[in-house]
């Protein structure tokens, strides 16, 4: 509710300042679908993803197979065993913890590979969105996928097919949500 307060504002403000100001939409997620290289990138994101998640789900198993072997024996071992049979657990489940945080964390290895593998492609759209904004000559335009959310959006208002196309690709209505 907050961010349609915003944009309104921002939008009766952009309107109040000035009349000639001209306003446009981008789709990004439906051009960067066009892009085969995304498709691409994707692909092997979400590979590594698995198998980085597969490789989490079995130190978990690990982790709760020893637990399960501690449980039965913790009635036979002293203090000393039992507390290095859990130091040993809890030794490990930090271990994998660190490796999820390694993996898929803020700055993990997936946030960088997406982060490598995908910038020269947002690149590439930015420029194109610039491009047409430049040669259609509009003040603003904004992404239909962003944080910002529309109430109504002109489909005349939409310029995602001419990115495309400036892109040197051509458009696929299937691709649309």
């Amino acid at each position: 509710m907050k961010r349609i307060l915003v944009l309104v504002a921002m939008l009766a403000f952009m309107g109040s300042v000035s009349y000639a100001q001209k306003l446009a939409y981008v789709d990004s997620e439906y051009v960067m679908k066009h892009i085969p290289e995304y498709t691409n990138a994707q692909k092997q994101l979400d590979n590594l993803s698995q198998q980085w998640q597969a490789e989490v789900d079995k130190q978990y198993a690990s982790i709760e197979t020893l637990y399960k072997a501690y449980q039965n024996d913790a009635p036979r071992l002293n203090e000393d065993m039992r507390r290095r049979r859990e130091d040993e657990i809890v030794n490990k489940e930090k271990s994998v913890k660190e490796f999820q945080r390694g993996k898929f964390g803020m700055d993990g290895e997936l946030f960088q590979q997406r982060e490598k593998l995908m910038k020269p492609i947002q690149d590439r759209v930015q420029k194109a969105i610039q491009d047409v904004a430049r040669a259609q000559q509009y003040d603003f335009v904004l992404d239909k996928r962003s944080e910002t959310s529309f109430l109504y959006a002109n489909p005349a208002m939409d310029k995602s097919n001419e990115v495309i196309t400036k892109l040197g690709l051509k458009p696929n209505a299937s691709l649309a949500n």
